[in-house]
């Protein structure tokens, strides 16, 4: 084939030329997004009941259908967490799970679930997690400080402003698939009596609401006929607002008198039960959530030129762009593919370096590109997209496209230097490479077979690694064993055979061969070197610490806050705001989420008004540590009791994989949660575990104080008062009794009966309830008022209710800590206990990694038996790979990185790489051994010949991975671990290649020759 290939130049630069303009018309086609294309394996159900405390609703509600969801296949974890009026129930499911039809099957179990809730109870919401719900902008809207009038309507008409004009025009945009919106203000007519009316009798709750009610009638269309004709009649008394409520005529004593004289009655803002602020200002929040088709780069550039113009048109309103995910992808992809250039330009100049001439190092350059290519070709046709780790796996093949290239190009140097002719030196050659060229790549595409059966989403994700690898090797081999020759020949065809002379070795080749001869004479001193080297492994894989993955460096945070006292929403402001104030640095923004958001796509829990969640925006990663930091000793010295922890801001990397744990997670379950002595017994085991571990327990018992309103039936029954009148008093009385719903300009506004009263204490002492007499009873006559106190949020899991409690260890310390809290937990009889968390989640992945290393080296065995036809020579080469282990572990251990997925995948990587230089080198000894030389001098002669592409391989390996060393941006630091672990492999494999796998070829041979010769004699 390369004899046809090579006289045909023309023919073939045609070919490639005509694929590389394919590949480059589809290249502006191939999506490009932040991570690959993937299911999440995510199903939340979020479950609406206002009305119900956390623990009825866990006990009638939640348990019933958690009970239900166990039969839906595939769950590999399931965890539910139940408040008062709400509670989220989250699934997730094992990798490979079709959502779609686990979405099926859910909503249909949720269904099934419905026999067994209460009558009047709503249908749990079943939302499915997506990638696409993920809001890749927020907008904030705010009023200019200085135009702030105080006025409490001016809120309210910024939101309907934002909802009706803002709002509509944003979705307008092509890109724009929805625009969710949080921070909003609702108006309500408010309508309070006056309290002489309703103390003196002569009015009361339920007569307002029933005058309401008859003013407010809609009976529909009636259709009358009248003779031969027929007509549609609309009998219509609907009220419209907040004036003709006004003048609704009322019956007071005999009198008629307009609503607006026995009450006041006015269009205000509702009570919010929660707000957003940015920087200290109220805002509105719009999340913009792309089309899952539309590019993102158009998206941004769409947005800011309307947000342009929304400056322009509305300059009294501030406008600010937040939580930008195009920048993480632009930074991250901007950074890989600056990676992908510095990489290959460093690669490139080693060849003029070691090749000393000027037109091969052209020739494999020209390989690079066309590889490259060629390869976003095949992105194309595999409808893969560029993300941050397909692009890594092109980063991670440029090194090893080179590879192919240069042993090629050099193979044929050195014929063309025994005085082969041109042609022929092409022919030779490259035929003799190829089969090695073959088995190399194989070997390398080999590791990352094993990584596609990983468990959980790392599978699906390094799926992509693992094709853009192989595309990428494959196209190398091709272009290698086809283009190269191809252009060699028309290259040097000019130069005339005798001017071509050997050019005289340099000066490492002498070093080489002395160190290699030093090696053959010390055999025993080099085993025992590799003994060592064997043992280094062993003690520093103990000391790497181990996590599920790398740490990315963060500009941004969130900041959970649980104040754990009966707060105001203005209280929780006003506490975050001096909060802020103690920063000695100013962030560049902070967005203040508190109480309950309206995003109409948050598929978590509900936080009531004692909660607020800060997202905070730095200018450095390490101005973000120093905020950290000076924040958790705020808590500390002023807010001991508060709950609060930090966490990575929502991005689709951390939606996939899940949000981080914490190292040792002990789950505590009682026989009888429900139990009135459960608290008092949970408090006294967290102060058992505070007192043995105060600085590692990271949780705290965070309960609400309850008021409990008890009526008194014999009292009731004395004083003739109906259930139902005490209800309505009762829910005036605390602002909840809301008559009716009316449109007013687009907008729901709701009507209710309230008071002014300002504390519970006001409005036991001051209302009072009609009777069948019509006498007025005080409340605090009927009532009992009680204190209480229970769980605010209520945890199960798949099996049973459970308190977590987070202990932040060192790994080390495990097995110590765990048999502590056994013990602690045997003094506690009720409840029993379970352990979870990062540490044993990371010891499973480290078994699942060291089955994956030991598949991937069974397959690399079964290749190089099949190469070399031998049980034996395949153990030489694969003992390379342990001995490597120690330059990966001791790179990892000096650059401050440890064992993780990343990492894990360098150190598969690198055995496929490494082996490939030891590939070469036994394939050459073979064949030299074959043809004649004695063992000595093949192993000589082979060592020689292959020194400097050994070399030359190494090194372009490594530069390529060297970038991502002082790379910033979470495509890079992902990366850094695994480019760790090839540098500091690849470093010592080159060695081992080039001393130690010849000295155990030589060992291996020199014992089966003289077996040869005894049994001959």
């Amino acid at each position: 084939m390369v004899k046809f290939l090579i006289h045909r130049p023309i023919a073939v630069t045609m070919a490639f030329l005509a694929f590389l303009l394919i590949g480059i018309a589809t290249t502006v086609q191939i999506p490009v997004s932040l991570m690959p294309d993937i299911d999440i394996p995510v199903i939340s159900i979020r479950v609406p009941s206002n009305e119900m405390p956390a623990r009825q609703l866990e006990n009638t509600v939640v348990k019933q259908i958690r009970s239900v969801l166990k039969e839906v296949n595939h769950i590999e974890e399931m965890k539910s967490e139940t408040r008062d009026g709400t509670a989220w129930i989250e699934l997730r499911f094992k990798h490979g799970t079709s959502i779609d039809l686990a979405s099926i099957e859910v909503n249909e179990k949720v269904d099934k679930a419905m026999n067994y809730l209460p009558r009047d109870m709503s249908r749990p919401e079943v939302i499915r997690a997506s990638a696409s719900d993920i809001p890749v902008f927020y907008l904030m809207v705010n009023k200019k400080q200085e135009l702030i009038t105080g006025n409490r309507e001016e809120f309210l008409q910024l939101s309907n402003f934002t909802s009706q004009v803002i709002r509509k025009r944003l979705e307008q945009l092509p890109e724009v698939a929805l625009v969710d919106m949080s921070g909003l203000q609702y108006p309500e007519i408010k309508i309070t009596p006056h309290t002489a009316y309703l103390q003196n009798g002569s009015f009361t709750i339920s007569q307002l609401e029933q005058e309401l009610n008859n003013n407010n009638i809609d009976l529909g269309n009636l259709l009358i006929r009248d003779g031969q004709y027929q007509y549609n009649i609309r009998f219509n008394t609907r009220l419209r607002d907040v004036s003709e409520i006004a003048e609704i005529p009322v019956n007071l004593n005999g009198k008629v008198v307009s609503l607006s004289e026995i009450a006041d009655v006015s269009l205000q803002p509702q009570k919010p039960q929660g707000n957003i602020k940015i920087n200290s200002e109220s805002a509105i929040s719009l999340a913009v959530i792309k089309q899952s088709d539309a590019k993102m780069a158009d998206l941004k550039d769409e947005l800011d030129e309307l947000v342009g113009y929304f400056k322009e048109d509305y300059p009294e309103l501030e406008f600010n762009i937040t939580r930008d995910q195009s920048k993480l992808l632009e930074y991250s992809i901007n950074n890989l593919g600056q990676s992908l250039l510095i990489g290959g330009l460093l690669a490139f100049l080693i060849l003029f370096v070691f090749l000393r001439e000027r037109k091969a190092p052209w020739l494999i350059g020209i390989s690079i590109p066309v590889s490259l290519l060629l390869a976003l070709f095949f992105f194309y046709l595999f409808k893969l997209s560029i993300n941050i780790i397909s692009l890594s796996g092109l980063i991670l093949g440029v090194g090893m496209m080179i590879d192919n290239s240069i042993i090629v190009i050099d193979n044929i140097t050195q014929y063309r230097d025994r005085h082969f002719t041109l042609s022929r030196a092409c022919e030779v050659g490259t035929n003799e490479v190829i089969r090695p060229l073959i088995s190399s790549v194989l070997t390398t595409c080999a590791v990352f077979i094993p990584l596609i059966f990983m468990k959980g989403m790392a599978g699906a994700l390094f799926f992509d690694q693992a094709i853009a690898v192989t595309i990428g090797l494959s196209i190398s081999l091709l272009v290698s064993i086809t283009l190269l020759p191809t252009l060699y020949r028309l290259f040097y065809s000019k130069t005339k055979q005798e001017k071509q002379k050997r050019q005289k070795d340099p000066g490492y080749y002498r070093l080489y061969e002395r160190g290699l001869k030093f090696v053959l004479r010390n055999q025993a001193a080099t085993i025992g070197l590799v003994i060592l080297l064997l043992a280094g492994a062993a003690v520093l894989a103990r000391m790497l610490t181990t996590s599920r993955f790398p740490e990315v460096s963060q500009d941004e945070i969130v900041l959970k806050i649980d104040w754990n006292e009966p707060l105001t929403l203005d209280e929780n402001n006003k506490r975050v705001n001096e909060l802020m104030a103690s920063l000695s640095t100013e962030p560049l923004y902070i967005i203040e989420e508190a109480g309950k958001q309206q995003y109409l796509l948050n598929s978590g829990e509900d936080a009531g008004t004692t909660e607020n969640k800060l997202i905070i925006k730095a200018e450095s990663p390490a101005g973000l540590s120093k905020m950290v930091k000076s924040l958790s000793a705020y808590f500390a010295g002023n807010f001991p009791a508060a709950d609060f922890s930090f966490a990575e801001a929502d991005n689709l990397f951390n939606l996939a994989f899940g949000k981080s744990e914490a190292p040792l997670i002990a789950r505590f379950s009682h026989f009888n949660p429900g139990n009135k002595n459960y608290l008092d017994e949970l408090s006294a085991l967290l102060a058992d575990l505070d007192k043995n571990y105060p600085n590692s327990l990271q949780s705290k018992l965070i309960t609400r104080q309850l008021i409990l309103l008890e009526t008194d039936p014999e009292k009731l029954m004395f004083y003739e008062v109906d259930n139902d009148e005490l209800y309505r008093e009762v829910k005036s009385a605390f602002n909840v009794n809301t008559v009716f719903t009316i449109n007013n300009n687009n907008m729901f506004v709701p009507v209710s009966i309230g008071n002014s009263y300002q504390s519970v204490y006001q409005i036991i002492q001051n209302i009072q309830v009609g009777n069948q007499n019509n006498e007025e009873i005080p409340l605090s006559g009927l009532v009992k008022v009680n204190s209480g106190s229970g769980l605010k949020s209520i945890v199960a899991g798949k099996e049973n209710e459970y308190f977590p409690v987070e202990f932040e260890i060192n790994p080390s310390d495990f097995k110590t800590v765990s048999e502590n809290i056994k013990t602690i937990a045997a003094n506690h009889s009720s409840f029993d206990l379970s352990f979870g968390g990062s540490i044993l989640s990371n010891r499973a992945m480290l078994t699942e990694l060291l089955l994956i290393i030991g598949v991937s080296l069974l397959l690399l065995y079964f290749i190089l038996a099949a190469q070399f036809e031998s049980f034996v020579l395949p153990v030489i080469v694969l003992l390379e790979v342990p001995i490597d282990l120690f330059g990966a572990f001791l790179a990892l251990k000096l650059f401050g990185a440890g064992i993780n997925i990343m990492s894990a995948i360098g150190i598969i990587v690198m055995a496929g790489i490494i082996i490939n230089d030891s590939i070469l080198k036994i394939d050459t000894m073979n064949k030299l051994h074959d043809s004649g030389y004695s063992l000595i001098r093949s192993v000589m002669e082979a060592g020689h010949r292959r020194l400097k592409p050994i070399i030359m391989t190494s090194l372009t390996t490594i530069l390529a991975m060297l970038p991502f060393l002082f790379q910033k941006g979470m495509g890079a630091e992902l990366q850094q671990p695994l480019a760790l672990a090839i540098i500091g492999g690849m470093v010592l494999g080159t060695l081992v290649s080039l001393y130690i796998i010849p000295m155990m070829y030589y060992l291996l041979k020199k014992e089966s020759v003289y077996k040869i010769v005894k049994s001959k004699n």
